[in-house]
């Protein structure tokens, strides 16, 4: 795998490759030597909690060095172009590049211009590979399986890069996916890309897991609900609205009270913390997978 910036660049036998990794991975203690005298630069033009800072504890744990860029306070607040940054960074030789960009496509620009590995971590309403990836680790996880998974996919479908990958993860590894949400919020000829959808949100019913994706006003240039009210009263994901053992997942943040109830949130069967945790995992692996082809997942000479 030389990039990852789409769910496409990849085949099911990678998915393994890389879920396997990660479960080696998980729980390791300390530091690993793997990425020693590397560098991993973490460009981030849109904000980020998770999957900043699981990035950078990934390379540190990993034993990279990391340097982290974020759009305000830099030169892109004096204008600054995405091609001028990207040249400019290269100068210190990095050899992975994780790049979020509000723009769709920001990262194969980086490809062209950086002679690193660049990893798509969010650009715009496309794509978001490593989330979708950490999402399958949850669930299997979880559930002990992907083949013939049923996940119902909540929300604000429209906007969500989300949803968009997570839909081709789960077709990869042979689960099968429900979107549902208010119809002016799905995609129109989505069901092309092999999911169901439904505008009731009763058909969450029947599925193994609901996973929910938030109402993304930043990305809206116009009204798609009559107001968050409504929709919460609609197609918020409720206690009344979901069975005992049926697991729950968001990957925030997430708006309490508009398109999950903060008592589904905190339940015993909400992975939504658990996501998180196996972040971390999954985005060690990715960077293995790029930077350290051929080594061991977990070598035993581990540093503290």
């Amino acid at each position: 795998m030389r990039h990852l910036l789409s769910i496409r660049d990849l085949v099911r036998d990678d998915v393994e490759r890389i879920l396997e990794t990660a479960g080696a991975l998980q729980g390791v203690e300390g530091k690993l030597p793997t990425l020693q005298g590397k560098l991993v630069l973490s460009l981030f033009f849109e904000s980020s909690t998770r999957t900043s800072s699981s990035f950078e504890l990934a390379a540190k744990k990993l034993s990279a060095d990391v340097m982290t860029l974020k759009s305000a306070g830099s030169s892109v607040d004096k204008g600054e172009s995405l091609k001028d940054t990207i040249l400019t960074l290269g100068q210190y030789e990095p050899q992975a590049i994780v790049v979020r960009h509000p723009q769709i496509g920001a990262p194969q620009l980086v490809v062209r211009h950086a002679a690193a590995a660049v990893v798509n971590a969010g650009d715009g309403k496309h794509q978001h590979p490593t989330q979708a990836l950490l999402d399958l680790f949850t669930m299997r996880g979880a559930l002990g399986r992907l083949d013939g998974l049923h996940v119902a996919i909540v929300g604000d479908v429209l906007h969500s890069r989300v949803a968009r990958s997570l839909v081709q993860a789960l077709a990869l590894v042979g689960a099968h996916t429900t979107l549902v949400g208010p119809p002016t919020l799905i995609p129109r000829g989505i069901e092309a890309m092999g999911c169901d959808t439904a505008t009731e949100i009763g058909a969450i019913a029947d599925a193994d897991v609901v996973y929910v994706v938030r109402m993304q006003r930043e990305r809206m240039e116009s009204a798609f609900v009559p107001s968050l009210r409504e929709y919460a009263a609609r197609w918020a994901v409720t206690p009344e609205r979901v069975r005992p053992g049926q697991k729950v997942m968001h990957p925030g943040p997430i708006n309490r009270g508009v398109e999950i109830d903060g008592r589904v949130a905190d339940s015993p069967d909400s992975l939504i913390l658990e996501q998180v945790r196996c972040g971390l995992a999954v985005r060690m692996a990715v960077l293995h997978d790029l930077l350290a082809a051929g080594a061991p997942a977990r070598e035993t000479a581990a540093v503290a």
